[in-house]
């Protein structure tokens, strides 16, 4: 079974390539709305790195680029963005400039907690043949609904996704 964040775990974006990045303890807020628009997005403190070579080693280890507010870590890093904002819709809007697309996804494909894959589970239960039914918790007009192949995690389009859209609308 591939590791979280390997390429055979990812699922290309329309231009064919998954964004993977790896977000400094910085920019922990960041990496939940990136999941939420589809990026492979690792976030140090999931890991337990707080240590900058450790980040950098994983960084290039996993081929991912670097989102950071420190610039002596940015201008250390092989692939790396630099922010200024600390606000996280001004982060997006910064990502955005940089040639990152912000836009949520059309459905959920990363988990916004640990950023394992998510898989659609209809009443008929999961994609690969489980006969697990999402929770009662999940209401019956929101579905379908997500779970986490991961954490477990249930996901639905509530009023958590169109508050986020709405915000990304502004970005």
């Amino acid at each position: 079974m591939p590791t979280e964040g390997s390429a055979d775990d990812d699922e290309p974006t329309a231009d064919g390539e998954t964004p993977r990045v790896l977000l400094d303890v910085m920019c922990g807020k960041l990496a939940t709305y990136l999941r939420m628009c589809g990026y492979d997005a690792a976030y140090a403190l999931d890991r337990g790195i707080e240590d900058d070579d450790r980040l950098l080693s994983l960084a290039a280890d996993e081929e991912r680029t670097l989102i950071t507010r420190d610039r002596e870590l940015a201008a250390r890093a092989a692939d790396a963005v630099l922010l200024t904002e600390r606000d996280v819709l001004d982060q997006l809007r910064e990502l955005a400039a940089a040639g990152y697309p912000v836009a949520l996804a059309d459905e959920p494909t990363r988990c916004g907690a640990c950023n394992g894959r998510v898989e659609r589970v209809d009443s008929e239960g999961g994609d690969d043949g489980d006969d697990a039914d999402p929770p009662e918790y999940v209401p019956n007009d929101r579905r379908p609904a997500w779970r986490c192949r991961d954490c477990g995690r249930w996901f639905w389009k509530g009023g958590h996704w169109e508050s986020v859209a709405e915000r990304l609308a502004e970005v």
